[in-house]
């Protein structure tokens, strides 16, 4: 009995281990895949069946969580003899698989258009009752450097430290920077001090020897992307000879300050100087020409109607007396009231009544101020 029982376990032991290696994946290829962004990943998974294996054929890719608190992504399914591609929403679009009949043996899948959100462990599992078996492979999607910028800090001058520069903004790390010198020599100044992950060049005491172009690459391991960079070390400027002709030139500006006000000013009291004598009023002007004529012309007529009025008796008289010798000039009328000739003294005044006796007229005399006017 106890024969026929150690029999009948060694048979089904046997008819179960040849049961369970009937499917077999046969993919030998690397675990470990690094792509960088954009590009295109085959992650491979071959499989073999056998007559044992009857059952209906499923596959199913996932990615594994990292957390174990978290539920695995289903990203592609074949069940029933049909393909669920859009079955992942992020991937939708982007994961195929790569035979149009998995039956085959091929439940490889093709992911394109890789993202870095891509990268995880992605497990193939292979079902068709009773067997089952499953591979893991690790993806690593990388973002290549961007175009990374060039630029030097501090004063390029001689004697002065320079640092150059070179950073890339985007790109999966670690990063690797390294510089060259593209001109001249093509050797780097020998006091220079590289930084390899930080991306930079210090250039201790700086001669003009460092002057050229410059080339920097930052990489990594899907990528490299490069800058150039002109360096030019001047000599130190001359500080003196700035500050003469700063000083210089604050002169000069003084100088065309004072000249404008000066012009200014003088203007200023020309003008003021000319309304004064304009509006001042001068006593020794000489009257106008017109009232000397003026003048003359009454004195004319007042003299002619006094002869026409006098008798043939007293013309002797008139004729004897001499302020009616001549007529006035403009000379005696232009003439100031100061240098006017006195009147010759006469005699005795003689009144009205005695002259009419006498057969004389009166006449009278029109007044006149001092410079020979009519009032």
């Amino acid at each position: 009995m106890e024969l026929w029982a150690a029999r009948f376990c060694c048979a089904l032991l046997g008819l179960s281990a040849g049961l369970v290696s009937a499917l077999e994946i046969t993919s030998t290829g690397p675990t470990s895949i690094e792509k960088a962004s954009g590009e295109s990943v085959k992650l491979d998974c071959q499989f073999t069946l056998g007559p044992q294996d009857s059952g209906p054929l499923d596959i199913e890719w996932s990615m594994l969580s990292s957390d174990n608190q978290n539920e695995d992504k289903v990203v592609i399914l074949y069940s029933g003899d049909r393909a669920y591609e859009d079955y992942y929403a992020p991937m939708k679009g982007r994961v195929h698989f790569n035979s149009a009949d998995p039956k085959n043996g091929d439940a490889s899948i093709n992911l394109t258009g890789l993202k870095s959100t891509d990268s995880g462990t992605y497990q193939c599992k292979v079902k068709k009752a009773p067997g089952i078996r499953s591979r893991k492979m690790l993806l690593i999607v990388m973002v290549k450097p961007s175009k990374p910028s060039c630029y030097s800090e501090g004063p390029t001058q001689e004697g002065k430290d320079i640092t150059l520069r070179c950073k890339s903004s985007e790109g999966t790390n670690p990063l690797q920077y390294t510089w060259e010198k593209i001109s001249d020599s093509k050797l780097l100044p020998a006091s220079t001090v590289l930084d390899p992950m930080g991306g930079t060049i210090n250039v201790k005491n700086a001669s003009t020897s460092a002057s050229g172009t410059y080339r920097c690459t930052a990489g990594n391991r899907v990528g490299t992307e490069e800058c150039i960079l002109h360096l030019n070390v001047t000599p130190p400027p001359n500080t003196a000879g700035i500050i003469a002709g700063a000083i210089i030139a604050v002169l000069l500006i003084l100088i065309i300050i004072a000249i404008i006000l000066f012009c200014c000013c003088r203007a200023r009291h020309r003008k003021k100087y000319e309304k004064e004598i304009c509006n001042e009023i001068r006593e020794d002007v000489p009257p106008p020409k017109s009232r000397v004529s003026t003048a003359r012309s009454f004195t004319v007529g007042s003299q002619r109607s006094s002869l026409g009025s006098m008798s043939p008796s007293n013309l002797h008289e008139y004729a004897l007396k001499p302020q009616y010798d001549k007529i006035p000039s403009s000379e005696d009328f232009e003439r100031p009231p100061s240098h006017a000739p006195l009147p010759p003294p006469s005699g005795a005044r003689m009144a009205g009544p005695n002259l009419s006796r006498m057969g004389g007229v009166p006449v009278m005399i029109p007044a006149q101020n001092r410079d020979g006017s009519i009032v």
